[in-house]
């Protein structure tokens, strides 16, 4: 008998499809516009639960990089497009790896950093 999968479970694993589609834009453009679709058709699942955090993750990836190609697009005849193309590259891949990685540890995006310990008192 196969183990119930549950909710969250099935969730993780559509979050995870999204980061394989969109790190299969490189061999296939419209992963890319597959896996924002997929976003957006599963997003009211998603609210509410930590996985929410790697919706968003993923919505902002596609569409500012869907900005930074079209301006390098734009720049590319004076050669400023193609450092533009170039970094909007290797940022897609850091976000695509950092929030794989965030998944594969059930962490959420966008993690707040805990203050800093208070230094102890000094009474002379």
């Amino acid at each position: 008998m196969e183990p119930v999968r549950t909710r969250e479970e099935r969730l993780k694993t559509i979050t995870t499809i999204v980061y394989a589609l969109q790190a299969g834009f490189f061999l296939l453009g419209v992963s890319a516009l597959v896996a924002l679709i997929l976003n957006y058709v599963k997003l009211d699942d998603v609210r509410g639960t930590w996985l929410e955090s790697h919706f968003r993750w993923q919505i902002r990836t596609f569409w500012f990089a869907l900005l930074w190609y079209a301006l390098a697009g734009l720049t590319w005849i004076i050669f400023l497009g193609m450092l533009v193309a170039l970094a909007n590259t290797l940022w897609i891949i850091y976000r695509i790896i950092k929030g794989w990685l965030d998944l594969s540890e059930n962490q959420p995006m966008y993690r707040e950093v805990p203050p800093p310990p208070a230094a102890p008192n000094d009474v002379a």
